[in-house]
């Protein structure tokens, strides 16, 4: 089972990027996607409904703002919108599908530049994140947390240790949701280098994505129980539909 998960930071102006044709030469059996800005009703049924996939949206109440997607080869058992608190579920931050082993989430962080908001999010995500980790169905969380967790995840972490997004207590927060929480960041099970990026504030098109100072702050997250299931890890530097890029993690899995 293969899952990507991708920032298109605007569906509508990454699908006149390349978005659609991005999607139609993987191999994935889901492509979780945040930060749609747009609402559902308001999109092309090219954009809804893939050929080969089913696609399932939550919209944020707000206009041009937020919003998540999956896109799934099979139809899920059921599909769960939102978390239950008002600062996730009128931003359309979660969304879920539950197949019979397991849940894959598409999920969307605040970016920070409301800080109060942000932590005031983090501090709810954490108590459900807390009751996810006490159930025995398994979960594959996926989206743009906006947290990059160690130095090695951002260029130049040493100047942006009072930037949101590295600041001391989000780290600290990250810490707990790998440690007591007892989550696994699947894409360092794997890959150890620095230079590892998925998104740039600054990102030059004309210049390789690898060249450029990034922040990781997308993951792919997973319980403990999943661990030996995760087979590759790998982040697709050519998907230039977005400051963002695709996030691929394989697992022995079948959904």
């Amino acid at each position: 089972m293969k899952i990507a998960t991708i920032n298109v930071n605007g569906i509508r102006e990454a699908v006149g990027r390349g978005f659609l044709d991005w999607l139609a030469e993987q191999d994935a059996d889901v492509i979780c996607v945040q930060n749609l800005k747009a609402k559902s009703f308001e999109l092309d049924d090219s954009i809804l409904y893939p050929e080969g996939y089913e696609g399932y949206f939550l919209d944020a109440e707000q206009d041009g703002f937020s919003g998540v997607g999956l896109y799934c080869r099979k139809i899920p058992k059921a599909i769960m919108y939102g978390l239950g608190f008002p600062q996730c579920d009128h931003e359309a931050r979660f969304l879920q599908a539950d197949y019979d082993r397991f849940s894959i989430a598409s999920f969307l962080m605040p970016d920070g530049s409301d800080y109060a908001a942000k932590q005031a999010f983090m501090a709810q995500y954490q108590e459900y994140l807390s009751k996810m980790a006490r159930k025995r169905r398994e979960y594959i969380i996926c989206g743009t947390w906006h947290i990059a967790h160690k130095t090695l995840d951002l260029a130049n972490w040493a100047d942006n240790q009072a930037t949101p997004g590295f600041k001391p207590e989000e780290r600290a927060w990250m810490d707990q949701v790998f440690g007591p929480t007892g989550f696994i960041d699947t894409f360092r099970e794997i890959n150890r280098d620095a230079g590892e990026y998925t998104w740039w504030p600054k990102l030059d098109q004309e210049v390789p994505r690898s060249r450029q100072e990034g922040w990781r702050i997308d993951y792919q997250i997973v319980g403990p129980n999943l661990r030996r299931h995760v087979v590759d890890a790998w982040i697709d530097y050519d998907a230039t539909f977005s400051e963002f890029a695709p996030l691929f993690v394989e697992y022995d899995l079948a959904l």
